[in-house]
């Protein structure tokens, strides 16, 4: 996946956008169900991060799949690492699973490696002071010394996935920061980039109102007064 001048502009505004503006996007969108659950940052002041979402799926163990020989297998996480292009976020759909880790250091250093941007998942992970020192940025539930196979087979990439709660598509937008992870659906990340980034400025100009002593009542949300003024502000920063 080559970043065009546009995809490279569209990654750069979402690292200056909060997850919580986001969220507040979509939802005026009609989309609820963005934020994935059971996803939180492994290290404090991790990155905000945005690329496209490159996909894993595990389903309960099976005793006979679920064993240290799935570890060679052609459809193994092993397997995945290596079609992994630079820039995506890996987004693994661990069924919210919490005694196993689906990936640990070894792994995760190859991922960093290959110029994986992130990882996110509704599962945990396993060597949490190796992972960590990769300096892969993750978010997980947690973490378990236990291998996958201890509970989880892995059968497949890059296909639609729920991880925590969250519908994710393969090449759909993802963005990480302290507040956990959000995705935006592939066809809309244009315009929730555009109105997103509008939102930031609005809200930037709210909070100095705010601090200022500003009421909140047709300040949050904005009358037509306030909105007026806003745009004078506008003309006024050359915005």
């Amino acid at each position: 996946m080559h970043e065009t001048d546009k995809e490279a502009g569209l990654l750069q505004a979402l690292r200056g956008v909060t997850t919580a503006s986001l969220t507040t996007v979509l939802l005026k969108k009609g989309l609820r169900t963005v934020w994935m659950r059971g996803a939180s940052a492994l290290s404090p002041g991790q990155p905000r991060v945005a690329g496209r979402a490159f996909t894993l799926r595990f389903v309960p163990a099976r005793e006979d799949l679920a064993n240290p020989a799935a570890w060679s297998s052609p459809t193994s996480t092993r397997a995945a690492i290596e079609a992994m292009p630079s820039g995506v976020i890996v987004v693994t759909d661990a069924m919210g699973i919490t005694d196993a880790g689906i990936l640990g250091d070894i792994l995760c250093a190859r991922m960093k490696q290959r110029g994986v941007t992130a990882l996110i998942t509704d599962g945990v992970v396993r060597d949490g002071a190796g992972v960590r020192e990769t300096g892969l940025p993750v978010w997980c539930n947690g973490l378990a010394a236990s291998p996958a196979v201890a509970s989880l087979s892995f059968v497949g990439w890059q296909e639609p996935v729920g991880c925590g709660g969250v519908a994710v598509f393969p090449g759909d937008m993802i963005v990480a920061d302290g507040d956990g992870a959000v995705v935006i659906p592939a066809a809309l990340v244009d315009e929730v980039t555009a109105e997103a980034v509008e939102l930031e400025t609005f809200e930037a100009w709210v909070l100095a109102e705010v601090t200022r002593g500003v009421a909140l009542p047709g300040l949050y949300p904005a009358s037509a007064e306030t909105l007026a003024r806003y745009a004078a502000y506008r003309r006024e920063q050359g915005l």
